[in-house]
């Protein structure tokens, strides 16, 4: 066989690979992204399977049963609809009412199961739209860093 032609034909395998590759690549990747579901969803969709839940924990939603935490999520932007939570796990620190959470779990009758050790408590935002406080008695406005 040719010499030139045995590189040619080398070329188109190794480039057919590697587009082959890239394609898988770009497969995987798209199909292992899931969306986050907000709890009107959850109640329209009524989804199977696993999935993740964010919203916000209702105030006075939040119950202690043993090693179960009980508690409410709504939707971000309307709280007229929440989806009640029974979560086992690690409860991170900043957990309390009003506060943005996300859990991985499922859905059993109209509750959310969530998978042990799968809830996250997002930070808020420490900037928010609010008008800048007056300045301080002693002439030092908020946020300022004093030197000394």
């Amino acid at each position: 066989m040719d010499p030139a032609r045995k590189r040619k034909i080398r070329l188109v395998v190794a480039l057919s690979a590697a587009v082959l590759l890239a394609a898988g690549l770009v497969y995987t990747s798209f199909s292992a992204s899931a969306d986050d579901l907000q709890p009107s969803q959850v109640l329209s969709q009524r989804p199977s399977g696993s999935f993740q839940l964010t919203g916000v924990v209702v105030p006075g939603s939040i119950r202690h049963r043993g090693s179960e935490l009980d508690f409410r999520l709504a939707d971000r932007d309307d709280a007229s609809r929440s989806v009640p939570v029974r979560y086992t796990g690690e409860v991170p620190d900043p957990f309390r009412a009003g506060r943005e959470v996300i859990v991985r779990g499922t859905l059993d009758g109209g509750t959310v199961v969530g998978e042990r050790d799968s809830l996250i408590t997002k930070c808020p935002s420490k900037y928010t739209d609010q008008a800048p406080q007056p300045a301080a008695a002693g002439g030092q406005a908020r946020g300022k860093a004093t030197a000394y």
